[in-house]
């Protein structure tokens, strides 16, 4: 495959992933399999979602949440260094359905609890890290569980990308740490996701002029859109 349709397809899931947040793995991966395998793909991934998780951040530096990332990243982090370590014991099919249901379901809960005021805590988001983050320890990315979980605590557009970028990154250098730790990062591998994540990080700095244009609950309206399309996609997945 044309290695330089993988860059404009990253250019393109970079644009996308600064938008909304998460997305950027999904596009990618299956391209990726493709063209280097699986034991290639997932590695390189690893270390393109390093670098698009971090041209967020700096994009957005000055709405950071630190204080967020922090909560999510102090038990993600070490579980997604040990979900790197094992496998998915349950059946595809219980997973994909589990999120699927738990997608659409976050779209009412956000929305109640925006009507009530509520939002969840620091305390909220340590006990969140870890399940999620054992979850991208072994799958390609769970962007789609996070984003929700970060809209929940009130962040919207610059400060939510920053934040829920923030606290994967920490995520997923715990798991690059382990791939590399079992030999799973030679050089060219690494090559391979630094080439790849420049195109992800100049799609973010792209995104940022989409972003400013849009209020705060439009914003949120087409975070709900795409959690709506993810969430019936994977239950269809799961009924087939």
């Amino acid at each position: 495959m044309d290695f330089l349709f993988i860059l404009a397809l990253g250019l393109a899931a970079g644009t996308l992933s600064g938008i909304v947040g998460f997305g950027s793995s999904i596009m990618l991966m299956p391209v990726l399999v493709i063209a280097f395998g699986p034991l290639q793909a997932v590695p390189i991934m690893a270390i393109a979602a390093i670098m698009a998780n971090l041209s967020r951040i700096i994009v957005w530096w000055r709405e950071v949440d630190w204080r967020a990332c922090a909560a999510y990243a102090v038990t993600g982090a070490p579980f997604a260094a040990l979900g790197a370590a094992t496998l998915l014991a349950l059946p595809a099919r219980i997973i994909e359905a589990a999120l699927g249901v738990f997608f659409i379901a976050m779209i009412g809960l956000r929305r109640w609890m925006a009507a009530h005021d509520l939002k969840l805590g620091l305390a909220h988001l340590a006990a969140i890290g870890v399940p999620v983050g054992y979850l991208t320890g072994i799958a390609v990315s769970t962007g789609p569980i996070t984003a929700p979980v970060f809209l929940a605590t009130g962040l919207v557009k610059g400060a939510f990308l920053s934040s829920e970028a923030a606290a994967s990154l920490a995520v997923y250098l715990a798991k690059a740490a382990v791939f590399r730790s079992f030999g799973a990062l030679p050089l060219e591998i690494v090559a391979k996701g630094l080439i790849i994540g420049c195109t992800l990080m100049a799609g973010a700095f792209i995104a940022r002029r989409f972003v400013l244009r849009m209020d705060a609950a439009r914003f949120r309206l087409l975070m709900d859109g795409l959690l709506l399309l993810a969430g019936l996609a994977l239950l269809s997945a799961a009924l087939i």
